[in-house]
């Protein structure tokens, strides 16, 4: 049977702005033990975003703790006068070590934890931090919940790069180790229907906004 409007939650599930991580040549790697707030670039992506959003009917926005995503959030939920709700299950992964590094500089200077986490993200960790495993652990249950609460509207959630990626694959079934080949870019989208216990991907990465 189809579902029902009314069963269903409507999520809009977004990427950060850009810092200057980010923006960095590579860019570098930046968790949970980093605070940046947005460049000049990401607070325009923040601005783009709620434009995308203006005409949605938003019961509630939703953001992880960290600067990054607490700025995006708040030019977001600014047309629809709503505060920012901060849910601190929604943190970005735990990179532990690798802290602040590019990916070519970890590979060069910490090649063995290196290579067991290209093998398998899933269980081999960030060195120092989490898997990938333990970050869907943690956020599956918050998604859920929020999803529960708000049956038959829709909301809006800012989180991560990492949390954004593991989420889209365990709702798409895969296995959590490929979540990394998912593309999340800033101020990217995801479109996802929540109903009957079940999370239906709709849209990953929709950035024609940006």
């Amino acid at each position: 049977m189809a579902m029902s409007p009314g069963e269903r939650c409507r999520m809009f599930l977004v990427r950060h702005g850009a810092t200057a991580n980010n923006e960095a040549h590579p860019p570098r790697l930046q968790g949970c033990r980093s605070d940046a707030e947005l460049s000049a670039i990401g607070r325009r992506q923040a601005e783009q975003a709620a434009a995308l959003l203006h005409a949605e009917s938003i019961q509630a926005v939703y953001a992880s703790p960290l600067r990054r995503a607490r700025e995006t959030a708040a030019a977001i939920a600014r047309p629809h006068c709503l505060e920012v709700a901060l849910v601190e299950g929604l943190t970005e992964c735990d990179v532990g070590d690798w802290e602040g590094r590019s990916w070519s500089e970890i590979e060069r200077d910490d090649p063995e934890r290196f290579r067991r986490f290209i093998e398998d993200s899933a269980i081999h960790p960030y060195a120092g931090g989490e898997s990938l495993d333990q970050v869907r652990d943690r956020v599956a249950p918050v998604f859920r919940d929020l999803g529960q609460r708000h049956r038959g509207g829709a909301i809006v959630i800012v989180a991560h790069n990492v949390v954004n990626r593991v989420a889209l694959a365990h709702w798409l079934g895969w296995p959590i180790a490929k979540a990394r080949g998912i593309p999340q870019s800033n101020c990217g989208v995801n479109l996802i229907d929540y109903a009957d216990d079940k999370f239906t991907v709709v849209t990953i990465n929709g950035a024609f906004h940006l």
